[in-house]
């Protein structure tokens, strides 16, 4: 079962790297709209601040990853300066990332505590410190790969309790979601899911609600929404991508559009561009 794939490719995280060096003095990230952070600490000695003012030193080889929009402060050390790459993480400006939504404000640990991590990385500030042909476009794919090792860390070790990551970190609620996520077009009933996780339906309404933060219900209409959102950019007809995600017609679509969000399928495709 893949946890990943799916919501990955409907929600975009791509990287740019815009720092590779020493930091002297203090280094600003403002709070931009639908951007991320990631810091990868070499070597050196640094403190990073947040928008509260608090703070935390770091002074081993660290990923630093600030996925939703928070301004901060990294602060480097006089006597031993950080050597860092700095990347930021973009995401579809049309919709809120999940992903993003479910993880710590500052999410950090070791290069050492993940070989894939450590060795990605190596490699990552092999190309960022030697000018070699190509070093822009390797440093993107290679800090786009970073981001899907961090994921699967996090996966693996549990690092979120709420959200869409902690749902698919979850072994029975897992299957529910790959499954929703597979064929958004399935007429999904909460007995239908409840058979999937091996659970009594109120002990799987209960414990989905818990974990991911929203009803089955709620989050299957989400993921249709966002499923739809990706067909209508595609020239997709508003009857096609409706059939697409499981609803009868346009005219459910465009209900199910505008209770949530305010806009018909065709208002919507039209505000984006």
């Amino acid at each position: 079962m893949d946890q990943l794939s799916s919501i990955l490719q409907r929600f975009s995280m791509n990287t740019e790297v815009f720092f590779t060096g020493n930091l002297c003095g203090i280094s600003h990230l403002d709070k931009q709209d639908s951007q991320g952070h990631l810091h990868l600490l070499r070597s050196g000695e640094l403190t990073i601040i947040d928008e509260q003012g608090k703070s935390l030193l770091f002074n081993q080889p660290t990923v630093l990853f600030v996925p939703l929009p928070h301004a901060h402060r990294i602060v480097g050390s006089v006597e031993n300066p950080p050597q860092l790459v700095c990347a930021k993480v973009v995401y579809d400006q049309t919709q809120s990332n999940p992903i993003a939504n479910s993880l710590p404000h500052l999410l950090h640990f070791n290069f050492n505590d993940c070989p894939n991590i450590n060795k990605t990385a190596q490699w990552l500030f092999e190309e960022a410190f030697q000018d070699k042909c190509g070093r822009l476009p390797m440093l993107s794919a290679l800090t786009d790969i970073f981001i899907i090792h961090i994921l699967r860390f996090v996966l693996s070790n549990k690092l979120m309790e709420h959200g869409l990551l902690a749902g698919l970190a979850h072994p029975q609620l897992a299957k529910v979601l790959v499954a929703i996520q597979a064929k958004p077009e399935y007429s999904w009933g909460l007995q239908e899911m409840a058979d999937i996780a091996l659970m009594s339906r109120s002990k799987f309404a209960d414990l989905f609600k818990r974990v991911v933060g929203q009803s089955p219900g709620d989050y299957l209409v989400d993921w249709r929404i966002s499923v739809a959102k990706t067909l209508l950019k595609e020239n997709k007809s508003v009857a096609l991508v409706a059939n697409s995600v499981g609803y009868e017609n346009g005219s459910a679509l465009a209900r199910i559009f505008r209770k949530k969000l305010g806009l018909s399928p065709k208002e919507w495709l039209l505000s984006i561009q």
